[in-house]
């Protein structure tokens, strides 16, 4: 039902402005695609899986058109190994339904720089009594996912050491691959060759995207040649 009540509560200013904005503008553009994805549904191609922050939108990161990407955002990029059991898993069923349904062919697990769920963790490591962790129902318990990432950086010599905090960035994102190949749907599909899986960071401070190459176990930056164009058109 649509209400019409002129005594509703009003929605918050900014995002009205903001819609209005996009009704003179990409709504204008895509109307015909939209239009076109209501009628036929969505087969989006590709699957990201990233972090909560608004900071990090992988649509605009991306340049994507409605209908190009399956998004899937939580804390920290997360996902759980595969726990076939009656618990809630919210992460799971969105991967479930992007492989299985949607039959994505890419998964792109999507770090970011500056992340506050990747920085909490570290700071566990110095006091695992940090009320970051220990106050609330859910948080704590989700990031300690992070867990076996930290164990392969070994103990920090100073878990505040920004240095550190970007390795387990880094790390986090690995650890999310192995956990998606628990999955045994994912191991079939890329088994044979119908899924793959991908690692990347996008670094908020200065926009830098790293993409990584499972053979060498390396991140190394995309697009370097576009980057150093942007930059020296956005100074001027």
């Amino acid at each position: 039902m649509i209400a019409t009540d002129e005594d509703a509560p009003e929605p918050p200013v900014h995002l009205v402005e903001g819609y209005e904005i996009f009704l003179s503008g990409r709504f204008r553009a895509e109307q015909n695609r939209m239009k076109k994805l209501a009628e036929k549904g969505q087969k989006p191609n590709t699957m990201i899986i990233g972090c909560c922050d608004s900071r990090v939108a992988p649509e605009a990161i991306f340049d994507a058109r409605p209908g190009e990407l399956f998004v899937l955002r939580n804390v920290a990029a997360l996902v759980p190994p595969y726990e076939p059991d009656d618990h809630h898993h919210g992460s799971s069923a969105a991967l479930e339904y992007a492989v299985m349904a949607l039959k994505v062919e890419h998964i792109v697990v999507l770090g970011h720089g500056l992340c506050g769920g990747v920085r909490a963790y570290a700071e566990s490591v110095a006091n695992p009594d940090t009320p970051r962790l220990s106050h609330g129902d859910f948080i704590g318990d989700w990031i300690r996912l992070l867990a076996p990432a930290a164990g392969r950086l070994g103990v920090p010599p100073d878990p505040d050491d920004p240095n550190y905090v970007e390795r387990l960035e880094f790390e986090s994102i690995n650890q999310t691959l192995k956990n998606l190949r628990t999955f045994p749907m994912i191991q079939v599909l890329e088994h044979h060759g119908h899924l793959k899986l991908h690692g990347a960071l996008f670094r908020i401070s200065d926009g830098r995207l790293f993409w990584l190459n499972e053979k060498t176990g390396a991140y190394r930056p995309v697009a370097q040649s576009a980057y150093a164009a942007a930059l020296m058109e956005a100074e001027g």
